[in-house]
């Protein structure tokens, strides 16, 4: 996992409360030369309506493929640095301040199925990055071998339900496509929402 997908992780309260986690830890081992490449189809414009999002739109063949090249460079500049001060004789922990957050860790994740499923709703949800969407679909498939029961209990009525605000009821007793707020985020919300539920008010 990415040093940047850990530490969405690290900051989850879902993450937290009944759990325990260890990482690989950068200042007893020397970090490995791996590092998260994302694909180029996947190198998408800022989002115009969340400020912490990607949008769906892709940004230019040419822009993905600089931005690849660098990353790939730089990779290699960092890690071969990062190298070189520890030879010298810099200390681990003081070392690692020259990598980049592409470069993998690992870690350990205690939790129990309560919050596991606290977890999961969110990271799975397809507004979620998609670099930690993958690791939460794929921390699905291992425990709905452990949990089959609860885990289509957990798609019935967490992951396939719709919950509704205020002014989202509000708006459909009206029968009106948008809310009564100037709120873009909210608005394209409202707007998944009645996708997912096949309403269309004309």
């Amino acid at each position: 996992m990415s040093m940047f997908v850990f530490l969405i992780f690290v900051f989850l309260k879902e993450c937290e409360i009944n759990c325990w986690k260890k990482e690989y830890s950068a200042r007893y081992s020397v970090m490995k030369d791996e590092f998260f490449k994302p694909e180029k189809e996947d190198i998408k414009q800022q989002s115009s309506t969340n400020k912490q999002g990607t949008s769906c739109e892709m940004v230019s063949n040419s822009t993905a493929s600089e931005f690849l090249d660098y990353l790939n460079e730089s990779e290699i500049i960092h890690y071969k640095k990062y190298m070189q001060f520890i030879e010298k004789g810099v200390s681990r922990e003081q070392a690692r301040m020259i990598l980049p957050v592409n470069i993998y860790t690992e870690w350990y994740w205690k939790c129990d199925l309560h919050n596991i499923f606290n977890f999961l709703s969110l990271r799975m949800d397809s507004h979620a990055q998609k670099e930690i969407r993958v690791f939460a679909d794929a921390m699905f498939e291992l425990v709905k071998t452990v949990f089959p029961i609860a885990c289509q209990a957990f798609l019935d009525y967490r992951m396939g339900c719709v919950s509704l605000t205020r002014l989202e009821l509000e708006a459909i007793k009206n029968k009106i496509n948008t809310l009564s707020i100037n709120n873009k985020r909210e608005n394209k919300e409202y707007q998944d929402k009645l996708k997912k539920m096949q309403i269309k008010f004309e």
